[in-house]
């Protein structure tokens, strides 16, 4: 391991320290978040992690130069959202501030370092699919929909930080083996994540988070994944285009599937409700911990095919077929919840039963 490498994994002592500096004084600031209504959680709960994360992400970039190089302007971006992020988590901005400052850090990111959306790859076996002249628009909407599938993942201990952990995992992974060398934040922000989930995941001695992310996490993750996901996939062709969607299959097939569904009852699609994936697992018997567990493995499942899928050349539009008919059947089951829930609880109870039989009965 060279000394850049050791450097980048100061990142998750260093989010960890802050952590603990600021949920002291997260009464303070204003940034907590009390039970009551929709949210069952215990006690009050500090919203620090995401600016836990990036104090940790920014002492590494001033250490390594990255607020100098071609990394700045995504600095930039991640900066003016953490702020959003921060008036959000105390005050509560109005969806419309909100998704204009997210839109103009998205623009950033287009204008200022030319990570855009410009080829869809071929979707459909007729040729690659390309953005032409409206590339910046329809990038800005996908940062967006990455941002706010995050955040509406965020809802059970360990959920949005482990998933999105899983898929920068697999980002830096391609971004190794591809040799570039100028991301030289993803690496540093994976540690960052690390050190966020030492406070945020359910463990055998802790019932629950002692930390949440907030708002500042959720769009700092938000924006990461949308980032990597276009650069790496666009101009250094380090995956097709499809393969990030398979990468980030679970928030954006639960984001989309709910949206629609609140659309068709005629309520606005960011309208607050309970029947995320993670609700319908909970709702059915499994503990947060366990559902957690199931989604994880999803993700990564999900995202082991879509390299998979890759790496044996797999036509790209059979790959994209292959997502629709899954996330059709994904809209079809949160559809059709209060059945699946059900079909769960009755998979959950049997598991439960084959887990209090004698070592010896099974045999």
């Amino acid at each position: 391991m060279n000394e850049l490498s050791l450097l980048h994994c100061l990142a998750l002592p260093v989010t960890a320290l802050l952590i603990v500096l600021l949920r002291h004084h997260a009464p303070r600031l204003g940034v907590v978040d009390v039970p009551g209504g929709r949210k069952h959680h215990h006690g009050d709960i500090p919203l620090v992690g995401g600016l836990g994360m990036f104090g940790g992400l920014a002492l590494i970039a001033l250490l390594t130069g990255s607020f100098f190089t071609a990394q700045a302007p995504f600095f930039a971006a991640m900066s003016l959202l953490v702020i959003t992020g921060f008036l959000d988590d105390r005050d509560g901005l109005s969806p419309r501030i909100r998704f204009a400052l997210q839109a103009v850090a998205a623009l950033i990111m287009v204008y200022g370092a030319d990570v855009r959306l410009t080829n869809f790859g071929d979707l459909f076996g007729l040729g690659d699919v390309t953005t032409g002249r409206f590339s910046a628009p329809i990038t800005v909407f996908a940062v967006l929909g990455v941002i706010n599938a995050i955040n509406m993942i965020d809802g059970v201990d360990g959920l949005a930080g482990g998933v999105s952990l899983i898929a920068l995992l697999v980002f830096s992974a391609f971004a190794a083996a591809g040799g570039f060398l100028d991301l030289t934040l993803l690496s540093p922000l994976v540690c960052a994540v690390a050190g966020f989930m030492l406070f945020n995941l359910r463990t055998p001695w802790r019932s629950h988070a002692s930390v949440f992310m907030g708002d500042v996490g959720s769009v700092l993750l938000g924006f990461s994944l949308a980032w990597y996901a276009v650069d790496l996939a666009q101009a250094r062709h380090a995956f097709t285009p499809i393969t990030a969607i398979w990468i980030l299959a679970i928030p954006l097939m639960d984001t989309t599937a709910l949206m629609i569904r609140r659309v068709r009852k005629g309520r606005s699609p960011f309208s607050a409700d309970r029947e995320h994936l993670h609700h319908i697992l909970l709702r059915a018997g499994f503990t947060p911990g366990q559902t957690v567990a199931i989604v994880y493995v999803l993700s990564l499942l999900l995202a082991a095919f879509g390299v998979a899928g890759w790496s044996q050349g797999v036509p790209e539009y059979m790959m994209f077929y292959s997502f629709m008919a899954l996330f059709g059947l994904y809209y079809y089951g949160v559809h059709r919840a209060w059945k699946l829930m059900k079909q769960l609880r009755r998979l959950h109870d049997g598991v439960e039963t084959l887990s209090h039989i004698p070592e010896t009965v099974r045999d």
